[in-house]
């Protein structure tokens, strides 16, 4: 099985990512194979790193020999995706959103179909805008046809929409504590699951 994080913030060791790689344990304790995905880093050969949406559908023209091509490569085979954003002015960063906007080719194959999310956010203040941003991650995931959770876990409680953080994150033990349960339901979910994924691509 495996399980990716996927990182919008334009640092590679921010709070973002602090969060999304303090999972890597558990991913690994369940057997999965775990892979930190850097967002910015993946974009840099881009000429234009936002979608022009030049061709309907989807050719994949843009992003042919690139990195970005590696990544969907690796996406395609993924079981679960924990996606993470710090708050801009209420929703996702640009980079996340420029990203996300380039798997147009990824919805036209379902590559994503069923594949399991959860969403994990960081603001500078405790009530900074985390809930519109994992809402707007739960939807840019929705329009992959990807099965959302959140951060409940049979052993703890039901849970909320995702892990929400205050910055410094790394001192905010109630976020690393929600991302750690959200991390243990996208296995759970995907491992109940996986026989619906599409594989054929």
């Amino acid at each position: 099985m495996l399980i990716l994080a996927i990182n919008g913030s334009p640092r590679p060791d921010g709070n973002t990512a602090r969060l999304l790689r303090s999972v890597r344990q558990i991913v690994e304790d369940a057997g999965a194979e775990f892979i930190f995905l850097q967002v910015s880093e993946i974009l840099k050969e881009q000429k234009v790193p936002y979608c022009l949406a030049c061709s309907s559908p989807c050719a994949g023209k843009c992003f042919r020999g690139t990195q970005l091509e590696e990544t969907f490569k690796i996406m395609r085979k993924a079981d679960g995706i924990i996606i993470g954003s710090p708050v801009y002015f209420s929703t996702v960063s640009a980079p996340l959103k420029a990203f996300w906007d380039k798997t147009r080719l990824l919805r036209r194959e379902r590559a994503l179909l069923n594949v399991v999310g959860g969403a994990v956010t960081v603001g500078n203040a405790r009530f900074g805008g985390q809930e519109t941003t994992l809402r707007a991650l739960h939807d840019m995931m929705l329009c992959q046809g990807m099965t959302v959770v959140g951060d409940g876990f049979s052993e703890e409680d039901a849970g909320h929409q995702g892990a929400c953080a205050q910055e410094p994150a790394g001192e905010d033990a109630q976020a690393l504590k929600r991302v750690q349960l959200l991390a243990k339901r996208v296995i759970a979910v995907a491992r109940a699951t996986r026989g619906l994924r599409n594989r054929s691509n």
